[in-house]
């Protein structure tokens, strides 16, 4: 099982559009073959002096059974559709695709 977690950074004032988006997605994406989970999660308003802050981010925290079916979905029409629906409101994306270390 893989772990992706993305960043994607939005434009200030635009993170609530880009949730809605994304909150419309999960249904779909959810039923693809191989995702074991699709979450979108934003930056807790924590005051502690250790704590990045992000509050113009989305972490999408998810899990794939295989590379074969993270790259089928990242192919899929809907995610397609997706990427084109939010481009003008996010300013870059960072993806990390992790395995267990043990």
């Amino acid at each position: 099982m893989l772990t992706v977690i993305a960043e994607i950074c939005i434009k200030p004032g635009r993170r609530t559009a880009v949730l809605h988006a994304i909150q419309q997605l999960t249904p779909t994406v959810l039923e693809e073959e191989g995702c074991g989970s699709y979450q979108a999660l934003t930056d807790h308003k924590a005051q502690v002096p250790w704590k990045q802050h992000s509050p113009d981010s989305i972490f999408m925290v998810e899990h794939w059974e295989s590379l074969r079916h993270l790259e089928q979905h990242q192919q899929a029409g809907h995610m397609e559709i997706h990427r084109t629906a939010i481009k003008d409101d996010v300013v870059d994306v960072k993806i990390f695709v992790l395995e267990p270390a043990f």
